[in-house]
């Protein structure tokens, strides 16, 4: 037992809290970063997508060398990506630049993240403890998302969209001291397998089918596209092979044959999707669409997730009290319902009653995250926490990277066909931010006449997409409960 855990708990916390709030306070910037750089539709969810899909190509392999060189270490090596790489993105002067530094903020990113959950099962050997440490977790974690919207619409008030990476900076400054002195250094696991290899197969199928997804929904399956998706493809199964018959996989999968740790990375993987779409959806609605400031996005998206934030703690009791197949389930269909409500509400005439609707929601999925989190790790083995650690942040990741690309490349595909002006301009039925460029530069009646095509075309969108997810999470939801009818109640502590 260490003496000093609950230090070691804050010093991890202080690591990951940056990257939580990275996440947000881009969500916010897009519309004003979009137009300062002239980012196209795609570009905008590359911008976003490229984040999380190297993160979570690389969390396994960073995680394994966690378990192999020592946490404290990689941690560190993260810290130190993470602030060179924001410096990067602040003064980006392109949007393939921006992607460049992002991808690097994936990188440091992948390194911090599964050493801050193994860190935590390594240290709390107590379970009530453990439940515990990672209820803290997660409430730094939907905290982080709570207050990024608010720091970057603060942010974006007085300064450039380059401010939302530049914060991080003096953050990093104070956190790796932190880090060097509290957390204990470890000799790490020398017999853990590590195969950087794999990790790049991983990331290349990952960027190659959804960049195929992405440019078949926007200009129809081509020759180009047909032969990036099936590479794309083709690498996946390629790397799930490898793992399957090697007897030192990279990826432990004998992890999944544990019922709770499989329904854990599948809750994780959904909840964190629909919540990172949405929220990139409903920003761009705000602000797009009803005018409003960065600052008012954010504190319009807050019920959301300081619901989120209070749904992580009361998840763990949830949990414990009546098992992970209730749980897991009935925050699944609450969130479904939510999201169809909502696509049926006004957003200025039913602010309150939408309000309501976002606070459900918010808390459905912080309840379904820190659910997944205890049946992930409680079930790990301790010596695989690394490997437990970083395949649950692949779920929270790779289904962010997804979930905003699902959500991207419907609303895209529904704003064309919905898009009708008759000003004719290059590029404005692509995106809503191509659209609301184009009205800038052009002006006068015509440029208005774009935004508002634009602005009915978008929500028209938004609100088919949100009817679609919410029937496919509804389906989600009666899969969990039937899969788990076996499942035993989980402990009270």
């Amino acid at each position: 037992m260490h003496s000093s855990r609950w230090f070691i708990l804050i010093a991890v916390m202080m690591a990951f809290t940056p990257v939580v709030v990275d996440m947000t306070i881009l969500h916010i910037a897009i519309p004003s970063l979009a137009v300062a750089l002239g980012a196209s539709g795609n570009e905008v969810l590359w911008i976003i997508d490229i984040y999380p899909l190297v993160m979570a190509g690389l969390l396994v392999p960073m995680g394994t060398l966690a378990d192999r060189i020592g946490y404290r270490r990689i941690l560190l090596i993260g810290l130190g990506v993470f602030g060179a790489a924001s410096i990067a993105a602040a003064f980006s002067t392109s949007a393939p630049m921006l992607i460049v530094a992002r991808a690097l903020l994936g990188i440091g990113s992948s390194m911090i993240m599964p050493c801050v959950l193994a860190l935590i099962r390594q240290t709390f050997e107590d379970d009530a403890e453990r439940a515990t440490a990672l209820g803290i977790w997660s409430v730094v974690s939907m905290a982080g998302a709570a207050i990024g919207p608010l720091v970057g619409g603060v942010l974006l008030e007085h300064f450039w969209w380059g401010s939302v990476f530049l914060v991080n900076v003096p953050i990093m400054l104070i956190v790796i001291p932190v880090v060097w002195r509290l957390v204990p250094s470890s000799s790490g696991n020398s017999q853990a397998t590590w195969k950087p290899g794999q990790a790049l197969i991983l990331v290349a199928g990952l960027i190659l089918t959804v960049y195929g997804v992405k440019s078949g929904f926007k200009t129809g399956l081509s020759v180009e596209t047909a032969v990036t998706l099936f590479v794309g493809v083709g690498l996946l199964a390629w790397f799930s092979r490898i793992q399957i018959s090697s007897e030192n996989p990279m990826l432990d999968l004998s992890l999944l044959t544990k019922p709770a740790i499989a329904v854990g990375l599948m809750m994780a993987f959904v909840a964190s999707g629909s919540l990172a779409g949405f929220e990139l959806v409903l920003a761009q609605e705000l602000q797009f669409v009803l005018d409003k400031t960065p600052l008012e996005a954010g504190v319009f998206m807050l019920p959301l997730v300081v619901a989120a934030a209070i749904g992580g703690p009361v998840g763990g009791q949830l949990a414990n009290r009546y098992g992970l197949r209730a749980v897991a389930s009935s925050s699944m269909a609450a969130a479904a319902l939510a999201l169809f409500a909502i696509s049926l509400s006004d957003l200025v005439e039913n602010a309150y009653i939408v309000a309501v609707l976002l606070v459900v929601l918010g808390f459905a999925l912080g309840v379904g995250l820190l659910a997944s989190s205890i049946a992930i790790m409680g079930s790990a083995p301790a010596e695989k926490a690394g490997a437990a650690g970083a395949l649950e942040s692949t779920g929270y990741e790779l289904g962010g990277g997804l979930g905003i690309t699902i959500f991207g490349v419907l609303v895209n595909s529904i704003y064309r066909s919905a898009f009708a002006n008759p000003v004719a301009a290059d590029g404005v039925s692509n995106s809503i931010s191509e659209a609301m460029t184009a009205a800038r530069e052009i002006g006068g009646s015509d440029g208005l006449e774009i935004a508002v095509a634009a602005k009915a075309a978008f929500a028209e969108a938004h609100g088919s997409v949100l009817v679609l997810v919410a029937a496919m999470i509804a389906l989600l939801s009666a899969l969990v409960f039937i899969a788990l009818r076996n499942a035993p109640k989980a402990e009270a502590h």
